[in-house]
């Protein structure tokens, strides 16, 4: 992603926006010796803290630069981009004490870059004040604003510093997402309903709480809830699933449950199964599978996987075939021995089945 030619595209803008902009010395910063050993996040400090050797040592001048500099590659760009991030970085690295200006720069940098990694120490250190900034901005008409207020307070935002206060208690957001429950923007309601599912994680009855509170409320609104809940639906949560139109009591089963009993790391697992519903009317029900991985410590860690939802008419019989890749990822590594499958419906386990990985 920090390609040469990204910095050659990146340097005239420097050089446009920043008084005496020294290229060179910019460029021997960034890729010092260190650079090829380090990670994503560490390659954007260190852009961080190069940009910052070329911009004044007063603060309130340097954040006028980011600002002109994020509103002119904004223009340029014409989209949000990831790959500047190291423009709010600078925001959380250089400007904690100073709330208020920080504050305005987050707000026009978020425009172009989103924001929600820099504004977690603000809300730390400032928790009244960044809050009820945030509980503004999801009121601005720039969308991208407005999903900040949001994705910023998460509780669980992935590969982002932790809000502990807000996993035990995360009443103070409540505001934040009733004002985004029927927003225009896609970008943003995905943000509400992934703000959602972080709540239900640590407290399942509030989210519930709050689905049933939006429920009909607005067309937009009810993909929002769905997605929100996703995490208890995995886990079966009978009101949610009830919430749902899922039945957990609907009587179904499956029958002739067939898969590869082992399977090599890399190669993928291979299973088929027939459904039936057997309710006496047509019933919605949502099919699920279940892998039980084992774990470098001899333990299981269970990953669910969504089959599909259907409505599925009185006495139907359906053959399922899926396959589950065994490849490596740096997020997923495999582990020799025994594995389970299981099948649920509505989350109920309606047929298991052991399988080898070696």
């Amino acid at each position: 992603m920090y390609s040469v030619q990204f910095f050659e595209q990146l340097c005239p803008v420097l050089n446009e926006v920043i008084p005496n902009f020294n290229e060179r010395r910019f460029v021997y910063d960034v890729f010092d010796t260190t650079w090829p050993d380090l990670e994503l996040k560490q390659r954007t400090r260190q852009i961080t803290l190069a940009l910052g050797r070329c911009l004044p040592s007063d603060y309130k001048e340097a954040i006028e630069l980011i600002i002109r500099l994020s509103n002119l590659l904004r223009e340029k760009e014409k989209q949000q981009s990831y790959p500047y991030v190291f423009l709010p970085d600078f925001i959380e690295l250089f400007g904690l004490d100073h709330f208020s200006l920080s504050m305005d720069a987050i707000e026009e940098c978020t425009k172009f870059v989103s924001a929600e990694f820099a504004i977690r120490p603000f809300i730390i250190r400032y928790p009244q004040k960044t809050l009820q900034r945030m509980l503004k901005w999801s009121t601005h008409p720039n969308p991208s604003v407005r999903r900040l207020s949001s994705e910023g307070c998460r509780p669980r935002l992935p590969w982002a510093m932790g809000l502990p206060a807000f996993k035990k208690d995360p009443s103070l957001i409540l505001p934040i997402l009733e004002n985004l429950k029927c927003d225009p923007s896609e970008y943003v309601r995905r943000s509400v309903a992934n703000n959602l599912n972080d709540i239900a994680k640590d407290h399942p009855e509030l989210a519930l709480k709050i689905a049933k509170q939006w429920k009909g409320v607005n067309p937009v609104t009810e993909w929002i809830i769905k997605h929100g809940c996703r995490t208890l639906l995995k886990r079966g949560h009978e009101s949610v699933l009830n919430l749902h139109g899922f039945n957990p009591k609907a009587k179904s089963s499956v029958k002739d449950l067939t898969l590869s009993k082992k399977v090599i790391i890399g190669d993928s697992l291979a299973f088929d199964f027939t459904f039936l519903n057997q309710e006496a009317k047509a019933t919605l029900f949502r099919l699920e599978y279940v892998i039980d991985y084992l774990t470098s410590s001899g333990k299981t860690s269970r990953k669910i996987f969504k089959i599909t939802e259907n409505t599925f008419e009185a006495g139907t019989c359906i053959r399922f075939a899926r396959k589950q890749s065994f490849k490596d990822f740096t997020t997923r590594k495999h582990f020799a021995g025994r594995h389970y499958l299981r099948i649920l419906s509505n989350g109920k386990e309606l047929a298991a089945s052991e399988f080898f990985v070696c």
